[in-house]
């Protein structure tokens, strides 16, 4: 009774109407601000990919240009890949494994780009100067044009150029064989190492006592380099003792 003899009924309902409408516009401003992000999001997209594909047209344009000039086609590798551990021999086996016929298989190590065999600039055509890029590499190809490929390889053979029903993978020009030893030597540190076939069958290793820093005090600069390359030359005695 007395708030609507004071008015207070209508003021109160003018208020829920007011904070509902607040609601609903708080809602739609979360709603247009999410939309904005939105949209400023999609145009980044669409502009870097309105970029991607600009640059992309450059590129083709360019080798256009170069393919129709007088200048060598531009050729790339289809495909590039650094091997270690087990993929070095996965790879040399699958090469292996290539059964091309009589004569099929084309293996030839070129030692620079300006000795790259005639049997390869045949076998390859345009392709060939690929492997005055890869130079030094071994190349295996066969005359159907299904495998060619170029590998760089830790030990490199003599040049040779050879036709057979298979390619060459010597195991000694991809991975270690027979009996090694190999050393790490540094100023306080030595580790020896003995492989057969790859495995390692011995171990040996010492840190020496080398001081690194020049002590604070009375101990001269001079003095403290002396003590220190005497220090360096018993690790290198014993070192040598251990090879």
């Amino acid at each position: 009774m007395l708030d609507r003899l004071l008015g207070r009924r209508r003021l109160k309902e003018r208020i829920e109407e007011l904070e509902e409408e607040c609601e609903s516009l708080r809602a739609r401003a979360e709603s247009a601000k999410e939309s904005r992000a939105e949209a400023v999001s999609a145009r980044q997209d669409a502009e870097h990919e309105i970029n991607r594909l600009e640059d992309r047209i450059t590129e083709l344009e360019d080798r256009l240009d170069r393919a129709e000039g007088d200048g060598e086609p531009d050729l790339t590798f289809r495909h590039e890949e650094t091997a270690s551990g087990g993929r070095v021999e996965a790879v040399a086996d699958r090469l292996r494994s290539v059964d091309a016929g009589r004569e099929g298989a084309l293996t030839a190590f070129v030692a620079d780009d300006e000795s790259v065999p005639e049997a390869v600039r045949e076998t390859l055509g345009d392709r060939a100067g690929l492997v005055s890029r890869a130079a030094p590499c071994l190349v295996c190809a066969d005359d159907a044009g299904l495998v060619a490929t170029a590998l760089s390889l830790p030990v490199e053979p003599d040049p040779f150029v050879e036709w057979d029903d298979g390619f060459r993978v010597d195991p000694e020009w991809v991975g270690p064989t027979g009996r090694l030893c190999f050393a790490l030597v540094r100023s306080d540190r030595f580790a020896l190492g003995v492989y057969e076939d790859g495995e390692r069958v011995e171990f040996a290793g010492f840190e020496s006592d080398v001081m690194n820093e020049h002590s604070k005090g009375g101990f001269s600069q001079g003095r403290f380099e002396r003590r220190r390359d005497a220090q360096i030359d018993e690790h290198l005695e014993k070192a040598a003792a251990t090879v």
